[in-house]
């Protein structure tokens, strides 16, 4: 693999990690409701289930999902059905920030399984699989998975420190009760797109 190759594998990574999705929704909620130590947590476990996302859509899996269309159709409404729980658990939360006590930040398995349900971290995998590697070849999509391992962790923790920098101004309820039913209305709008594309 060559330098010329690494280069265009880390801008695809990180435009892909980057870029505002549900996960990073969740990573700045988490930076506005929880400690960060909390909310890397969950960012360690999202960057983790994408990497082996990753790796088996490359060894086939997204292959096996064309082939069996039934399959995807019910990982995509798994996807919108966990989004949608997501979108009414922030909708619901009144917006006291001294109350976060009692309550559990996101874990290291929910990061897992939520990029697992995720569609952009599908189609993320996929197109970069088909742009960078060739066929079944395992030695490529270890390298651009290990490219792709720290960028993620990167891209994935800068939401969560951008929540931690808005938490410092959202000390009334009422300014934290509009951010979390923004992200909330964000994280459904995103589900009615995926059942209508």
């Amino acid at each position: 693999m060559t330098l010329s190759m690494l280069l265009p594998m880390s801008a695809f990574a990180l435009a892909a990690s980057i870029s505002p999705g549900p996960v990073n929704l969740v990573c700045l909620s988490s930076g506005t409701r929880y400690p960060i130590a909390q909310g890397l947590i969950f960012v360690t476990g999202a960057t983790f289930g994408f990497i082996a996302l990753f790796v088996a859509v490359g060894l086939g899996l997204y292959s096996l999902l064309s082939m069996v269309p039934a399959l995807k159709e019910a990982l995509t409404l798994a996807g919108v059905a966990f989004l949608l729980y997501l979108s009414f658990q922030l909708a619901r939360d009144r917006g006291r920030l001294e109350e976060r006590s009692s309550e559990k930040a996101p874990g290291f398995m929910s990061g897992v399984i939520m990029q697992w349900l995720n569609p952009k971290a599908w189609l993320a995998a996929a197109s970069g699989i088909g742009a960078f590697t060739s066929g079944n070849d395992l030695e490529p999509i270890l390298v651009f998975a290990t490219v792709y391992l720290p960028i993620c962790w990167l891209s994935l923790s800068s939401w969560v420190y951008a929540g931690a920098f808005l938490r410092r101004f959202v000390h009334r309820p009422i300014v934290m009760l509009t951010i979390n039913r923004t992200m909330a209305l964000l994280l459904a709008a995103s589900c009615v797109y995926l059942l209508v594309d």
